[in-house]
């Protein structure tokens, strides 16, 4: 047997939303309570991940939060020829007040909103518990991300700008959020998939879930994020009314293409490499095979 449509129709509904959006209302009013220390700092707050592109199943639990600091930027210019960092060192003068005394703001804030028991330190972001009408929510304290194309003075530059946090280790971690957004938008758009493309992304989340449940796949080989990243490269003709012809030819089509030259879906980074930011293409070739094995074994 093959997986029916009506399972995939199932599967392809988004989640709930209105918890999460309450998650993010109330991280909101804990950051501009009277017990926070950010006073008059300029941040912004929003939400990423599969809340904010709307590819959230009812098994996503965690809403992810940035708190975007904005009076300060960290920045990549190893591109730049001398003359042009020459410019911009010129120009520019290193903050005071960086992203660690950011974060410790943050994560004072949050504390002392929610009790010091409902606010944890994880490898990559502060962990806010749920509570009743709102799910946990996985707030990352972020600075501004520039990444240089060119330099000749404040009024001629151009760069591409993300986010930047560091995991417990100091690790750095850049992300592109608005481009992930913006280009999830367009591969959504009727013009190329129909309108098809996100209830696909949540049909193949459910699916991957249902081959980890069943011993097909290791919960760790492919996580949402990545997920998505592999399904936004795949060819929009291959979004077919069809959720079942959708899945078999996506499938098809993944198990005999080159990965090598996929990318995030911000368009910017590599999806595949030894980056704490890539896949391995060893963990999606794992996973082809374990939904091709549900589809072929249903």
């Amino acid at each position: 047997m093959t997986i029916p449509e009506e399972q995939f129709e199932i599967w392809s509904n988004q989640g709930a939303v209105a918890s999460a959006q309450a998650t993010h209302i109330s991280v909101r009013a804990a950051l501009a309570a009277d017990s926070s220390h950010l006073g008059q700092l300029n941040y912004d707050v929003f939400l990423q991940g599969s809340y904010r592109n709307a590819t959230n199943v009812r098994a996503d639990s965690d809403v992810d939060i940035v708190v975007r600091y904005n009076s300060a930027f960290n920045h990549n210019v190893h591109s730049l020829p001398p003359n042009q960092k020459s410019l911009f060192d010129a120009q520019h003068t290193n903050a005071t007040y960086r992203w660690p005394h950011f974060r410790a703001e943050v994560f004072g804030a949050l504390r002392a909103y929610y009790g010091t028991a409902n606010v944890e330190e994880s490898e990559r972001c502060l962990k806010v518990a749920a509570a009743s009408g709102r799910v946990a929510g996985d707030v990352v304290p972020a600075l501004p991300f520039r990444n240089y194309n060119y330099f000749f003075g404040l009024g001629s530059q151009s760069y591409v700008e993300g986010i930047r946090f560091e995991d417990r280790n100091g690790t750095q971690i850049v992300n592109y959020p608005d481009q992930h957004y913006e280009n999830g938008l367009a591969k959504n758009s009727i013009e190329r998939t129909g309108g098809r493309f996100k209830r696909t992304v949540r049909m193949f989340k459910n699916a991957r879930t249902r081959a980890v449940d069943s011993g097909l796949l290791s919960a760790d080989a492919a996580s949402s994020y990545f997920l998505d990243c592999l399904l936004w490269n795949v060819p929009d003709n291959l979004f077919s009314p069809s959720r079942q012809e959708t899945f078999c030819g996506i499938l098809n089509h993944l198990n005999r293409a080159v990965l090598t030259g996929y990318f995030c879906r911000n368009g910017i980074v590599p999806l595949f490499g030894t980056s704490p930011g890539n896949w391995t293409e060893s963990n999606a070739r794992q996973m082809i095979a374990a939904l091709i094995r549900l589809w072929n074994d249903w």
